[in-house]
């Protein structure tokens, strides 16, 4: 259990993280290896973690969630960052799941959210163009309204979830003269959907087990009551409301990830020998692992300071920065001691700490990179 002694733990949400884990060493770890070489994983995984609520934690009962809170969901991504393995794109479908929680219509909270919920959709975020990256005013994929549809052309690049996806959220320019202010997104249900192509899933360096994918929409018609909140143009103030939680997310995993590091590691070093005894027993094996454990502490600290704040509405944008920041780059440093500690083998992918390092590597991008967090928290200083 990560986070056990936090301040805002509490006896469900203890149960909730040692189930969590079961269901995660159960249904997830024994299938990592073939996730990654079909780079992405099973539709039953999805359904199985509906299942047991793992996928809508902290949306309400009436719309078939488990009626936690973000402290519900605190608990199952530091869980699944302890599998050591990113395979299970849980990530951007939370993330959807709460954009149609706080600004859906109670039509498309009715419709969408029970789907999602169960697995029966399975979301993504499509917002990233080629070309854009960060600067979202930069968005060129266009929605006109014809009728009662909007009619969508354009691209997006790096979506995860593109290949099993059926549910995007997609960032459109509704009024391409008016920048941020012509910004809306739309819910997009793909299943048949004409005018929408998927390409190729995408090689990457890490996250092999979890697909990722150019999106394409040729005159793609989407029917204009998905629109998300029902009003144009209030697209970017979506964007930028949701991401104090979707960065602390990431540092969430971050120290989960780093606790298996850790512990991979120390059991690595004390069954190697190297020179008649065991690694852990040369003091810099030992200092370097300590070195590990007290950044591990701090942050860990930091990170649960922010859940109890994130759980009571209170959590900053700086505040979420700064834990998206430090928890991106101690986990890479720990997994970069860790590999380290594991000499030749730690480069091996059949070592989980190698396919650690190869994940972590995209923590400091993805969800802000670590520039733009110190952009963000720069600004707090002013």
């Amino acid at each position: 259990m990560i986070f056990k002694d936090a301040p805002w733990m509490t006896e469900e949400l203890s149960i909730l993280g040692d189930a969590t884990r079961k269901f995660f060493q159960a249904e997830l770890v024994p299938h990592v290896e073939r996730y990654h070489a079909e780079k992405q994983v099973d539709r039953a995984l999805w359904e199985k973690a509906g299942e047991y609520g793992i996928l809508a934690a902290s949306i309400p009962e009436e719309f078939g969630g488990a009626g936690g809170d973000l402290g519900h969901e605190s608990v199952i991504f530091a869980e699944l960052g302890y599998t050591g393995d990113m395979s299970f794109g849980l990530f951007v479908h939370n993330i959807a799941i709460h954009y149609v929680l706080a600004y859906g219509t109670e039509e498309q909270k009715q419709r969408w959210l029970p789907k999602l919920a169960s697995g029966e959709l399975i979301a993504g975020i499509a917002m990233t163009e080629p070309g854009t990256g960060s600067d979202l005013q930069a968005v060129r994929t266009t929605a006109v309204l014809d009728g009662e549809d909007y009619v969508i052309n354009g691209s997006k690049i790096f979506i995860s979830n593109g290949q099993i996806g059926n549910f995007f959220i997609l960032v459109v320019k509704t009024d391409a003269s008016q920048g941020a202010k012509g910004i809306s997104l739309l819910g997009v249900e793909t299943d048949g959907l004409e005018g929408f192509r998927r390409g190729k899933n995408l090689d990457k360096v890490g996250m092999t087990g979890q697909d990722t994918s150019e999106l394409f929409f040729d005159d793609m018609r989407v029917p204009a009551a998905n629109l998300l909140g029902d009003i144009e143009g209030q697209g970017f103030g979506q964007l930028m409301n949701q991401l104090a939680w979707e960065r602390l997310m990431l540092a969430i995993v971050g120290v989960g990830v780093s606790h298996k590091a850790i512990e991979e590691t120390v059991t690595y070093v004390r069954e190697r020998k190297a020179f008649g005894k065991s690694i852990i027993e040369f003091q810099n094996s030992r200092y370097k692992l300590a070195e590990c454990k007290a950044k591990l502490e701090l942050l860990q600290a930091y990170v649960e300071k922010c859940i109890g704040k994130i759980i009571r509405n209170e959590l900053t944008a700086d505040e979420a920065s700064i834990a998206k920041l430090t928890g991106s780059e101690i986990q890479g440093e720990i997994i970069d001691q860790c590999v380290q500690l594991h000499g030749g083998y730690g480069y091996m992918r059949e070592y989980l700490v190698a396919r650690m390092y190869a994940d972590a590597r995209v923590q400091r991008i993805y969800g802000g990179t670590s520039e733009i967090m110190k952009e963000l928290i720069s600004r707090s200083l002013i």
